[in-house]
């Protein structure tokens, strides 16, 4: 068999959206809006994802708000709140995504919109900047620490929208699917605040190239009663609750905005 040439990477048709979307086959997740819903991408509606457009609406508005985004994905909600006028700085960990954030924002046009590199643990632990809001949809059941992570938007955000599953024994012991990923359960204490880390291992989900997952082999999970006890520990007040999902196939979720003083 002969070995992969370097000639391969080349396109040889005229350029195109299809084109761009395509140097990640098969690994995109989101649909694209309007003007390029005809371009070949994923199956989910990530660009016009109705918890975001709630959130909007929960704060009111978010016209020139500066944003604070833990883990875009491929742009999807960075394009929302872009649209609704905000300034989004987006941190994203695994590097593919990345590179597909910036293909969305190439093609649909984010000035406003800044994509980082890197691991948003330690850039939340270090950094000086202030945002109006962190938005962290889809990220917090990836942690390792999770309530390091709630802490930690405390210390960079007066808002916080927050769309997470949640451990639930009683259904996820009655799931054929889940009840096999979480082989066991510890009690932790991160600042004082005592809650359980009930871990959840990724297993096979490691080896699909388009894995949005967190950094590690496993991830920790919160119940609802551990994750709403560490937000008031941390200073938030939450202040809508909404797509409350206890029957999610992946685990039972839920969506929050919350807010906090300095």
């Amino acid at each position: 068999m002969a070995a992969p040439s370097i000639l391969d990477e080349y396109v040889t048709s005229a350029p195109s959206p299809q084109n761009a979307v395509d140097v990640f086959t098969g690994e995109w997740s989101s649909q694209l809006p309007a003007p390029l819903q005809h371009v070949q991408a994923g199956p989910l509606p990530l660009f016009d994802d109705a918890r975001v457009s709630w959130a909007i609406e929960c704060f009111g508005g978010v016209a020139g708000s500066r944003v604070l985004e833990l883990g875009p994905l491929e742009g999807g909600h960075t394009y929302q709140l872009h649209t609704a006028g905000a300034d989004i700085v987006a941190v994203e960990a695994q590097g593919r995504a990345y590179l597909k954030c910036l293909i969305a924002k190439e093609l649909l046009g984010m000035p406003r919109a800044r994509f980082l590199l890197g691991d948003f643990t330690p850039y939340l632990r270090d950094t000086d900047e202030r945002f109006d809001i962190c938005f962290a949809s889809g990220v917090l059941y990836h942690m390792r620490n999770p309530v390091e992570t709630i802490a930690l938007t405390a210390k960079v955000a007066t808002k916080l929208f927050l769309w997470t599953h949640v451990y639930d024994e009683d259904v996820i012991t009655r799931s054929e699917l889940l009840a096999p990923r979480f082989p066991s359960h510890e009690p932790a204490t991160h600042q004082g605040f005592t809650h359980t880390l009930h871990r959840f291992d990724y297993a096979e989900a490691l080896h699909r190239n388009g894995f949005c997952g967190g950094s590690a082999p496993y991830s920790n999970w919160l119940t609802r009663a551990d994750l709403l006890a560490a937000l008031e520990h941390f200073g938030w007040t939450v202040t809508n609750i909404g797509f409350d999902t206890p029957d999610h196939p992946h685990g039972p979720a839920l969506a929050l905005t919350a807010t906090r003083t300095d």
